[in-house]
């Protein structure tokens, strides 16, 4: 289980060095960045430095201002070939509209929740997301297994279907509470409070700082944060 939340940890890890943006050009301007920071728990300038970061993924492929599956694809395996329960699921979650490609404010409110500032319900409420793979509103045994084997499989270790299972009745004993062989919000809830490293990588440091990481962008920013 620990796991399968830290890929949330990897996923940005490969987004953000797409930050390696040259510092003389001169960028398009977000319209309204005072809007998009009100709605997340970004300040002004990290959501300029956000914009950067979405406008060189967003046209990587085609420059429509848009991040498609593709792009998703290739700004995490660096290959457009890559099959990922992990990055699909990942993907829908940031994919609000269902339009099959992200805008900058789906973007932004995504990644906010990964913010170390983001209220901690937020970010039990996107890990349940993650393994309610049916959106039925509670997690099944099988969606528990569907993401461990593919996070296993994507991290290149094998474990036996034995022990596979053994991981997750321990698991279901623990957590399902009501014996009703799911797992709903509340005891998903119950769980992660009572293991806090389940909620480790849902919390990126580096994103508080991405501003000072990247001065560039501050240099651009024409307004000041509150």
């Amino acid at each position: 289980m620990v796991q399968c939340l830290e890929e949330i940890g990897y996923v940005l890890d490969y987004l953000l060095p797409c930050l390696g943006i040259k510092s003389f050009l001169q960028p398009r301007r977000l319209r309204n960045p005072e809007k998009v920071a009100s709605e997340t728990v970004f300040s002004v300038s990290e959501i300029e430095a956000l914009y950067e970061l979405f406008k060189k993924i967003s046209s990587t492929v085609v420059d429509d201002g848009l991040i498609n599956k593709e792009e998703f694809q290739l700004a995490l395996f660096k290959t457009n070939k890559k099959e990922s329960l992990f990055a699909d699921r990942v993907f829908d979650l940031f994919d609000i509209k269902h339009k099959n490609a992200l805008g900058f404010e789906e973007f932004a409110r995504a990644l906010s929740v990964f913010h170390p500032n983001a209220p901690i319900d937020e970010k039990i409420d996107f890990s349940f997301e993650l393994y309610d793979l049916k959106q039925q509103g509670f997690i099944e045994r099988q969606e528990v297994k569907s993401m461990v084997v593919a996070t296993l499989a994507e991290s290149g270790m094998n474990l036996s279907d034995d022990v596979i299972e053994s991981i997750i009745d321990k698991t279901f004993e623990e957590a399902d509470t009501k014996h009703d062989g799911k797992i709903d919000k509340e005891e998903w809830k119950t769980l992660v409070l009572r293991h806090p490293p389940l909620l480790k990588n849902m919390s990126l440091p580096y994103l508080r700082d991405i501003t000072t990481s990247f001065p560039s962008f501050v240099f651009y920013s024409q307004v000041e944060d509150a």
